[in-house]
């Protein structure tokens, strides 16, 4: 039997991408990634209140799918368009809220922290995302002839300004400097993976704080990350990435928040890290670090089996 074809909207966002892609590898879909364009108007007009029609967006797709995937707020109408008006049974399948009827979905995956309900919607931890513990490892080698190999690995994994949180120079500081600390203590080495958020002058603060036994990877580069996960004896991720944090709850290894102060009330955000509490997965970075151990976090597979059980 031949493989669904899976077509996949997004904004072109390393986390949409990361859901829809990883969705789509766990759904055995045979897909293809395009990248939605709205035109002028509608970019300023809440799906809500779009037509759903195809001159709201640019793109014009011609390949055959039988699977749509879609993630983020432009990807909403675009997804519900070509449900209606193709002349085959598809199946569409939202990540995130659309915030429009659920009823123009299939199937709605939604963080716990969207505070979504509904028959169609299935409900994760964190976020979906790409990443397999086999790529992780398949990675290992990558950076390790440009590490110490008899010295443990702490990995910080940099996410970028938002309008809920600021990457101003002191708020970088209190989480190097925490690093700092551990890096001479427990004679660890240090890794720093940037996201494609991450602004170049603090990449560049990154290697002038860490003078020494750190490896800066300057830009974004995906086996660089995946590398730096399958090295590390704990990491660190930026407060700003839900998506980043449950890529790497994926590991089991010690998993640590570094803060940055909250430039809006980021309740959303809270209640994502408060469940991974819950689930001792993280742990607010501090002075000292620790080990512990936790079910590493897979829920692109079971949510992927959830939706198997309905539509194959």
């Amino acid at each position: 039997m031949s493989k669904l074809k899976g077509l996949l909207l997004t904004e072109g966002l390393h986390g949409m991408i990361s859901q829809a892609e990883g969705l789509a590898k766990a759904l055995d879909l045979e897909y293809f990634h395009e990248k939605i364009e709205l035109n002028t108007f509608w970019n300023l007009i809440p799906p809500k209140l779009s037509p759903v029609s195809k001159f709201v967006f640019k793109n014009k797709i011609e390949k055959d799918f039988d699977v749509i995937i879609s993630c983020g707020r432009k990807s909403v109408i675009p997804s519900i368009y070509y449900k209606k008006n193709l002349r085959k049974n598809i199946i569409n399948i939202h990540i995130q809220n659309p915030k429009v009827s659920l009823k123009n979905f299939d199937f709605i995956i939604a963080p716990d922290h969207d505070e979504i309900e509904g028959q169609n919607v299935l409900i994760s931890k964190g976020a979906i995302h790409y990443l397999t513990l086999e790529d992780i490892n398949n990675c290992k080698n990558y950076l390790e002839d440009k590490i110490d190999k008899n010295r443990d690995v702490i990995t910080l994994i940099l996410g970028g300004p938002t309008k809920y949180y600021s990457y101003k120079e002191e708020n970088i500081i209190n989480i190097f400097s925490k690093i700092k600390k551990n890096l001479v203590e427990s004679n660890l080495q240090l890794i720093v993976i940037p996201s494609n958020r991450t602004p170049k002058n603090t990449i560049n603060f990154a290697k002038e704080y860490f003078d020494k036994n750190r490896l800066v990877i300057e830009s974004v580069d995906k086996q660089a990350y995946l590398s730096s996960l399958a090295l590390s004896k704990y990491i660190v991720v930026t407060c700003d990435s839900s998506s980043m944090i449950s890529e790497a709850a994926l590991t089991g290894k010690p998993l640590y928040i570094g803060m940055l102060q909250s430039l809006k009330n980021d309740h959303r955000f809270k209640k994502f890290r408060n469940l991974f509490k819950e689930l001792n997965i993280i742990r607010e970075l501090g002075d000292n670090l620790e080990i512990w151990s936790y079910e590493k976090l897979d829920e692109t597979n079971r949510i992927a089996q959830e939706i198997k059980k309905k539509i194959f």
